[in-house]
């Protein structure tokens, strides 16, 4: 299984409405991109300072299903159209496990 997990950090002039597009855009990928396995995302709860503010977690059962996800096109315009545009900071990471 390969886990991808990636986190965001809003550009501070992010409205609350983009950031809340984020997710619902996000949602639709598990009914688009037949490789996801399970798909989760949430926005950091604010215990710790310093946190990033929104996170996903993706689990497919091998490399091919992670790049099928990571070019797929619905992804890669969601990316474009909803992301890009409010990021300040992106980490990721991918692993097998």
């Amino acid at each position: 299984m390969i886990r991808h997990v990636v986190m965001f950090t809003w550009k501070a002039d992010a409205t609350e409405e983009q950031r809340k597009r984020v997710p619902d855009e996000l949602s639709r990928l598990p009914g688009v991109v037949r490789s996801i396995r399970t798909y989760l995302m949430g926005t950091d709860l604010g215990v710790n300072e310093g946190n990033f503010e929104f996170v996903v977690t993706a689990d497919f059962d091998d490399l091919d299903g992670y790049l099928a996800y990571r070019d797929d096109p619905t992804h890669r315009a969601i990316i474009a159209e909803h992301i890009q545009p409010i990021i300040e900071q992106r980490s990721a990471v991918q692993f097998e496990y």
